[in-house]
């Protein structure tokens, strides 16, 4: 490093504070529910080589601090004072956005007639065109049905917005007025980091500032090294899954094989499946990504809570993802649900690094973020919303809970006011509260999931509830520990009319209809039974676990007695002590097995990693055009001899020793 440290650690203070006043600027002055409320946006100042030097650690969206606009200023060529770039194509903009609802601006910020850095922002707007309302689905099937495609262009010359540029953007969304406030917004948020910065450089001078910029990533970096050499040195390798790839039953396999040495750290992908002919893939270029790094980040994080946020996180970090796989997916593969798929590579990343640190990498996620959206018809046009980004718990650890109704693992979007829900769309919320009993059983609980209930208030109204997981792969446990309760989706509970859903594309609305999302709660940690019964009897009294799920779950009988001020609930020690007694002699509760939940051991059963590892490499020596169908092929003519609802109902002893034979016949014509 060139500066001293105490010029350094004032100017990162300034720098970063400087990308806080930009996220305030563009929240206070944003038009749409999910930037103003949610917090679906954010702001940092990128370097000369247009990487992130500073990044807010309060506001907007946390993960995206991996990013880098490298790609995108390259495209748009000289730039000069007053310039500023759009775009929201992850394929040309070497993955910066990172789906098309996600529009990018990048200034470049001057001083003498130099560039001296780039001052960045993005929002998630509420519609940009495509096959759907809010232009994102998981049936899509191609980037072209997900809507626009902003190639880097300039929004700006010279400090005047172009009118065609506005005029195209205008014409091809279902939320013009919305789209282009929020645009204006992030354009006030550029200003303000533009102002700032000349107030640094003022301060400091130039020549600081540039220095401070280089020295920031690398002292960033060495702490991430630091951090990283704390964990047990070695190979690690996990394997999870998305339920499945939304046109078929087919689940879709994420593998990572985590190397650590010396303070680095190697993510090898291999082994994950091919892109899907549905949104769920990822355009990462093979490249560190923050979709595929946001966990480590967060891991180095909790390691060291004093690491500035820059690129440098990512220096001690290389990836390698094959090209044409769901992490890796080649252009014009969807991308619009990548956050799903971006939420299973967490946990899966949270498998792998938790065999080299169990006690300080948590158990699963709750590992889904479901924006659910409504769409009107009103008379002066379509009005599109998120009515609440709903989301589960975070995953239990040695010595900790998981949070209830909370996980950040890919974001940290702010939950919705109920009253300007009520005010912006026509629902009424019946309930929004946590799930009980949905928190995977543990030594130490995991989170506890939510649920949202509402009725449809308008004649002419239409659902979408993109991001729908963990439907039947439930969140895993660790050491022992439970797994979290499966999410659902149900249309008129309770009522003669109930539907049980599974993953939506549009689903039409009537007036009075209620809809009702469980999200999953995230896996427990540790044997149930060794939980504290006073910790037990909490979560009785506050209503998150059931006095069934108590006595189930962890051998703690409940019960209540009479006092003065009324009833009051106590643990039942002898009751509870022959309970657990029980259970240690292999009644029923034993822990055997229960980390994964019944539907993830059905199929592994059949589907054992060392055959679908040899699976997944011959389909990768296809041509990249035939390995989804040939992959369904295999597959159908495996489930074929097995029950319907494979995994949810297991298949028989002689059911899953025919099936593996045929997978291995399948395997081996493929060959």
């Amino acid at each position: 490093m060139q500066l001293d440290p105490v010029t350094l650690e004032i100017l990162g203070n300034k720098l970063g504070a400087l990308t806080e006043e930009m996220c305030l600027t563009l929240q206070r002055t944003s038009r749409s529910l999910y930037v103003k409320e949610t917090a679906d946006f954010c702001c940092a100042l990128a370097g000369t080589d247009g990487r992130f030097v500073a990044y807010p650690k309060g506001i907007g969206v946390s993960g995206f601090v991996g990013l880098d606009c490298r790609t995108a200023i390259e495209r748009v060529g000289p730039l000069q004072e007053g310039d500023v770039i759009i775009t929201n194509d992850p394929y040309h903009s070497g993955g910066l956005a990172t789906h098309l609802t996600d529009i990018q601006l990048i200034e470049p910020y001057f001083h003498d007639g130099e560039i001296i850095g780039y001052g960045w922002a993005f929002i998630h707007c509420s519609d940009i065109g495509g096959r759907v309302p809010s232009s994102l689905s998981p049936l899509n099937t191609e980037i072209y049905q997900e809507g626009l495609q902003i190639p880097p262009v300039k929004l700006l010359r010279a400090g005047e917005l172009s009118q065609d540029v506005e005029a195209i953007l205008s014409a091809n969304t279902r939320t013009p007025d919305a789209n282009m406030g929020d645009i204006r917004a992030m354009l006030a948020a550029l200003r303000t980091g533009r102002q700032r910065l000349a107030g640094v450089v003022d301060q400091h001078g130039v020549k600081d500032v540039l220095t401070a910029q280089t020295d920031l990533v690398d002292y960033t970096a060495s702490k991430a090294r630091a951090a990283l050499a704390r964990l047990g040195e070695g190979t690690y390798r996990f394997v999870d899954y998305l339920d499945d790839d939304g046109v078929s039953r087919l689940p879709v396999r994420i593998s990572i094989t985590a190397t650590l040495r010396e303070g680095t750290l190697l993510l090898d992908f291999e082994g994950t499946d091919p892109q899907v002919a549905a949104a769920f893939n990822i355009a990462s270029f093979g490249k560190t990504h923050a979709w595929l790094t946001t966990r480590v980040l967060a891991l180095i994080g909790t390691l060291d809570d004093t690491i500035p946020l820059n690129a440098g996180l990512l220096e001690p970090i290389d990836v390698a993802a094959p090209a044409g796989s769901v992490v890796n997916a080649i252009r014009p593969a969807a991308v619009g649900i990548r956050h799903a798929t971006a939420s299973r590579v967490n946990d899966t990343l949270s498998g792998a690094l938790g065999l080299a640190a169990p006690t300080v990498v948590p158990a699963a996620s709750s590992g889904l973020v479901v924006p659910v959206v409504v769409a009107e018809r009103r008379s002066g046009g379509e009005n599109v919303q998120v009515l609440e980004p709903m989301v589960g718990g975070t995953g239990a650890r040695h010595g900790a809970d998981g949070v209830d109704g909370r996980d950040s693992g890919i974001s940290n979007l702010a939950n919705n006011p109920v009253e300007t829900v009520e005010t912006e769309i026509g629902v009424e919320i019946l309930r929004y509260g946590l799930r009980r009993d949905s928190g995977g059983a543990g030594q130490w609980r995991g989170g506890c999931g939510l649920e949202l209930t509402f009725r449809i208030l308008g004649q002419d109204a239409r659902l979408l509830a993109r991001g729908l997981e963990r439907m039947c792969f439930r969140p895993w446990g660790m050491r022992a520990g439970g797994p979290g309760a499966p999410a659902e989706l149900l249309l008129n509970p309770g009522t003669a009319e109930e539907r049980r859903l599974d993953k939506i594309d549009v689903l039409p609305l009537r007036a009075g209809d209620v809809v009702t999302l469980r999200t999953s709660g995230a896996g427990g940690y540790g044997d149930p039974f060794l939980r504290d019964p006073a910790a037990v009897l909490r979560d009785v009294s506050r209503g998150i676990v059931s006095v069934e799920a108590a006595a189930r779950d962890y051998g703690v009988v409940v019960g209540s007695v009479d006092h003065d001020a009324g009833e009051a609930l106590v643990v039942e020690e002898d009751a509870t002590a022959r309970t657990r007694d029980q259970r240690g002699e292999g009644g029923e509760g034993s822990v055997s097995g229960r980390e994964v939940g019944p539907e993830r051991a059905a199929w592994d059963a059949v589907f054992e990693t060392p055959l679908v590892d040899r699976l997944v490499h011959v389909l990768f020596d296809l041509p990249s055009e035939q390995r989804s169908t040939r992959r369904s092929a295999v597959y159908a003519a495996v489930l074929a001899g097995l029950p319907p609802e494979f995994p949810r109902v297991a298949g028989t002893p002689d059911q899953v020793r025919a099936a593996q034979k045929r997978l291995l016949a399948e395997i081996d014509a493929l060959a």
